[in-house]
C-alpha cells in the first residue's frame, strides 16, 4: 500500500499527465476496450454493439483522456466499435489518445504480422496514425522467435507508422526480457499489481530506473475484487483459498466503512505516483460516472493499513516466487 501521497480526481491538477517520455499526455485512468468486444466466454456476460458505442460515447465525452484497445479482442470487434463511434461523431476530441496493441495471428507473431496488425488496426479505428501501439502478450511465443516481431514494431516507429512503441503482458519475468531489449517507452502490466497481489514490484521499478511508464490492467484481479461475492477466479484461473479469503476479510473491513473494495482497489492503483495510467473497463456508460465518484470517495488511513495487512503472503500471488 502506498502511504501519503494525495487522492488522484479529475479535479486533481496531475489528473492529466504526461505519458513518460513519449511527449504524450493522459489522463490517470484509462478506458479499457476488451470489454467493448462483447466476449461473454472471457467476461461472463455480452455487450453489443449498441452498448459498446454507448460507453464510447460517453468515454469521449468524460474525463478520461485514451481508451486502450488492441487488434485481438474479440478479433478485431472492440477496435471496429470504437471506429464505428469515432466516425459517427467526426472525429476524435481534441487531446484523445486512442492506443492499441499488435497481436498474432494463430501462432504467426513474425515481423510481417507485426505489419498486418498495425494495418488492421489503422483501418478498424479510421486512424490514419496510431500514437501507441504496444507488443502484446509475447510471453507464450519463444523469446529468440519473437526479435523479429520486436525489431519491425521498432521500426514502425522510425517510420512514421506509429507513434510510440510499448510493451504489454502479464508474466513478470518475461516482460522483464523484452524491457532488457530496449526501445520501448511504454510498460503495461496485468493482474499483479492490485490489493492482493503484488507480483510486478521489482518490474515496475525495473521500468521506471529506465524511465519508462508504467501503466496498470485489471486491477480487479479479473473481477473478485469488483464484485467479491460472484467470482472465485483470480487472473482467469481459480484462485487460492488464501486469496478468496483475504478478499472476503478486506471486504468485510471496507463494508465497516461504508466502502465497497472496488473502490479501494482502484484508489490503490490511481494513487500509487508510480503508476502513470489504470485502466478500468466499462459495460455501460453509467459506470463512468461510479468511476469518478469512486476516485472522490475518501478511505481512512487506518482502513489502507487494515487492508495492506490483510494481503495475502507472496506464494499465493500469481508471481510472488520471482
Amino acid at each position: 500500500m502506498i502511504e501519503g501521497v494525495n487522492r488522484i480526481t479529475p479535479a486533481s491538477p496531475d489528473w492529466v499527465r504526461p505519458l513518460g517520455t513519449t511527449g504524450l499526455t493522459v489522463s490517470a485512468v484509462c478506458a479499457g476496450g476488451a470489454i467493448l468486444a462483447g466476449m461473454p466466454a472471457l467476461f461472463g456476460y455480452d455487450v453489443t454493439r449498441a452498448e459498446a458505442g454507448a460507453v464510447i460515447d460517453r468515454v469521449l465525452d468524460g474525463p478520461l483522456r485514451w481508451i486502450d484497445t488492441s487488434n485481438g479482442y474479440g478479433d478485431g470487434e472492440s477496435e471496429l466499435r470504437i471506429g464505428q463511434t469515432i466516425a459517427a461523431r467526426g472525429g476524435l476530441p481534441d487531446g484523445f489518445l486512442v492506443a492499441t496493441k499488435v497481436d498474432p495471428k494463430g501462432r504467426d507473431y513474425s515481423g510481417a504480422r507485426v505489419r498486418a496488425s498495425v494495418a488492421e488496426s489503422k483501418e478498424r479505428l479510421g486512424l490514419d496514425q496510431l500514437p501507441l501501439v504496444y507488443l502484446h502478450d509475447p510471453e507464450p511465443h519463444d523469446f529468440d522467435s519473437m526479435r523479429d516481431a520486436v525489431d519491425t514494431l521498432m521500426r514502425l516507429r522510425d517510420e512514421g507508422e506509429i507513434g510510440h512503441v510499448g510493451l504489454a503482458g502479464g508474466k513478470v519475468r518475461e516482460l522483464a526480457r523484452y524491457l532488457d531489449l530496449g526501445g520501448f517507452e511504454v510498460l503495461l502490466v496485468h493482474n499483479r499489481w492490485t490489493l492482493v497481489d503484488h507480483s510486478a514490484e521489482a518490474l515496475i521499478e525495473k521500468a521506471l530506473a529506465s524511465d519508462i511508464a508504467v501503466i496498470n490492467a485489471a486491477i480487479y484481479g479479473g473481477g473478485i475484487l469488483a464484485n467479491p461475492t460472484g467470482s472465485a477466479k483470480y487472473g482467469y484461473r481459480d484462485a487460492p483459498a488464501a486469496t478468496l479469503e483475504a478478499v472476503a476479510a478486506m471486504d468485510k473491513a471496507c463494508q465497516e466503512y461504508g466502502i465497497d473494495l472496488a473502490t479501494a482497489a482502484l484508489q490503490h492503483s490511481v494513487n500509487d505516483p508510480r503508476i502513470t495510467g489504470t485502466v478500468i473497463g466499462f459495460s455501460k456508460p453509467g459506470r463512468v460516472d461510479q468511476l469518478v465518484a469512486s476516485l472522490e470517495t475518501e478511505i481512512p488511513e487506518d482502513l489502507l493499513d487494515r487492508l495492506a495487512e490483510l494481503m495475502p503472503d507472496r506464494r499465493y500471488w500469481l508471481e510472488g516466487d520471482k
